[in-house]
């Protein structure tokens, strides 16, 4: 996909809209505030690149872009161009040492941004500066025209905007213990069996509480984030009537629900295609709210079988067909 739109002319119409007058108004106002606690601390480099998703995005991104222009990168795992332009991206905020902030946001996990967006296809970058958001660029670019494309964006940002960026404690980083010696937060060895007794004696609703409650604490926990989507999975299965599930579903090609039910049963019984298959069928056959709820499920399959499954990389690349 060749790059295009390189050009920074949409923040110059931007800036001459109303909206943009109020957008640096409170941009100040979020400053004087910041002042008056004595200024913003110093943040290590890594806290440059943030993951944000929809339930974050208001103050991820547009309330911390009245403090410095927030990138944002849309990217997909099953992309590959975004694994050539996401590291260069994450290297760029590192070397501008707080002048912008990158925020990367999974469009397979969070539709609704991309929809509001209007992103047609990705990688895709876009900027909110000051609450005003614009595009930047679509697709992986050369480094010397992205390099060009931020120092425009940082001078509007500074002159129209008086956005100055956040300060960065190079050295924040090296401070941190690796994980080699973090002491886990929590006792996860009892709740990681209280969820696996919990399984053993049919009590769906308690193992998904007893990984919630290790999610809660650390969630990231690859362990917990596994058995918490198997869980989910068998306490939506533990009372459906097969037959008549399936039934449903053959009667029913059109009806969402039954296929997202369907594929559940599927998955458990060890047909993984057939799930997968089903729901971006589902995808490709539905809109608006059926097909949200059949993406979503099908992204929560994916948890159960595993990221790196050979199976789950092709029923991506599938869904990707059939979204964009």
């Amino acid at each position: 996909m060749q790059p295009r739109n390189m050009s920074m002319s949409g923040v110059v119409d931007l800036a001459a809209v109303k909206a943009a007058g109020e957008a640096k108004a409170k941009a100040e106002q979020a400053r004087a505030a910041a002042a008056r606690q004595g200024g913003a601390a110093a943040v290590a480099p890594s806290a440059l690149v943030i993951d944000v998703d929809e339930a974050g995005f208001e103050r991820d991104v547009l309330q911390r872009s009245a403090e410095v222009p927030v990138v944002i990168d849309f990217w997909a795992e099953w992309c590959e161009p975004c694994k050539q332009l996401g590291p260069l991206l994450e290297r760029l905020a590192v070397e501008y040492s707080g002048r912008f902030l990158l925020a990367k946001i999974d469009v397979d996990a969070n539709q609704m941004l991309m929809q509001q967006f209007g992103i047609q296809g990705i990688p895709a970058v876009f900027a909110v500066v000051a609450g005003q958001a614009l595009p930047l660029f679509q697709g992986a670019a050369p480094e010397a025209q992205i390099r060009e494309t931020l120092d425009q964006l940082i001078q509007v940002g500074e002159e129209r905007f008086g956005l100055t960026g956040i300060t960065v404690d190079p050295d924040a980083d090296s401070d941190a213990p690796s994980a080699a010696d973090t002491v886990p937060a929590g006792p996860y060895d009892a709740l990681l069996e209280a969820a696996m007794s919990a399984l053993d004696a049919g009590d769906m609703a308690g193992a998904v509480q007893a990984y919630k409650n290790v999610l809660a604490d650390d969630p990231a926990h690859p362990e917990a984030k596994l058995g918490l989507a198997q869980a989910e999975l068998l306490a939506r299965v533990q009372d459906m009537d097969p037959q008549q599930v399936r039934k449903n579903a053959a009667d029913n090609p059109a009806d969402v629900t039954a296929q997202i039910a369907a594929a559940d049963l599927d998955l458990v019984g060890g047909h993984v295609e057939d799930a997968f298959g089903r729901l971006v069928d589902a995808v490709r056959r539905t809109a608006g709210e059926d097909r949200d709820a059949a993406r979503l499920r099908l992204l929560e399959l994916f948890e159960v079988i595993g990221s790196d499954d050979p199976r789950v990389t092709a029923a991506r690349q599938a869904l990707a067909r059939v979204l964009f």
